[in-house]
């Protein structure tokens, strides 16, 4: 089903805390969608009493959307799109079966497509790489999640959106992503770079030797939103990843890969790619280089 708009009270609107016009400074702002934009848009197709062309999905375990989620949202599980028989923690299920999940979910291709979580978009983050590799055009995160939501005294809602079924068509993007055959093909090239994005414990107790650390988590501010621009920028150019760069992002299971995926599309870096069975399959690997220490 189609997200249901409705009217927040005009206290509510008043307490939003993020502003559209602050993340204009991201190159690829539209990617990123501010809980005061989202509210405005529920806002205008109430008044113009039109049903609207946004699908909010929700990417919490089942209990927390049910005690509460955004008026209009759908759910998904947070694993939902992994394999559970797969060998690799983590890897993906087959591309006709994340299609179908798509697809219950109501997804066109017409629709844009907006995903939240309550862990700083670490769960969105995965759904809004993997719909732009299978080829959806039109896909943001909300910047805070569910917390900033609730921070500014809008409403929630424990009613369950049931979603029509919709019809998408899947066009892989192979630029959005990579194997350990990409990696090791272009382990000597000084045109690409690896990031391991993991903790940094786990880098140093094994990762791909040519990688370098530059954990998720200072992606985020401390309210769980986005960094600025100009702070993310910093943050990747001073460690060699530029936008002239091929970028090859991994972390565990693919999820936080994802995540640094989604603040280098939001600064405009046009070679991402997300390596999505990441450590998990190469570090059980005999036949791939390892390395450890920091």
């Amino acid at each position: 089903m189609r997200l249901k708009p409705f009217i927040a009270t005009i206290g509510a609107t008043l307490l939003l805390c993020v502003s559209a016009q602050a993340q204009q400074t991201y190159p690829n702002a539209h990617l990123l969608m501010s809980i005061h934009d989202l509210n405005r848009s529920m806002q205008a197709d109430e008044l113009a009493s039109v049903e609207s062309d946004l699908i909010l999905v929700d990417i919490r375990p089942a209990e927390n959307y049910a005690e509460g989620h955004l008026p209009g949202a759908l759910h998904l599980a947070p694993d939902a799109v992994a394999d559970p028989d797969a060998p690799i923690t983590g890897a993906l299920r087959s591309q006709t079966d994340l299609v179908a999940m798509l697809e219950a979910l109501g997804v066109t291709k017409e629709q844009q497509l907006v995903f939240y979580d309550d862990k700083g978009g670490f769960h969105a983050a995965r759904m809004f790489w993997l719909a732009e590799y299978l080829g959806h055009r039109n896909v943001a995160i909300l910047n805070g999640g569910v917390q900033s939501w609730q921070e500014a005294g809008l409403p929630m809602s424990e009613v369950a959106s049931k979603p029509t079924k919709g019809s998408f068509t899947a066009a892989p993007a192979p630029r959005r992503h990579a194997t350990a055959d990409y990696i090791m093909a272009h382990a000597d090239d000084p045109e690409t770079v690896v990031i391991d994005v993991r903790p940094v414990k786990a880098y140093a107790a094994g990762h791909i030797p040519w990688a370098l650390s530059l954990p998720w988590k200072a992606n985020l501010n401390d309210d769980m939103t986005f960094k600025s621009a100009k702070d993310l920028r910093e943050r990747f150019v001073d460690a060699g990843v530029t936008p002239d760069k091929k970028v090859v992002i991994h972390c565990q299971t693919g999820l936080a890969s994802a995540h640094s995926y989604v603040a280098l599309r939001l600064l405009g870096y046009p070679q991402v790619r997300v390596y999505d069975r990441s450590w998990a399959e190469w570090g059980s690997a005999d036949d791939l280089p390892h390395a450890s220490g920091s």
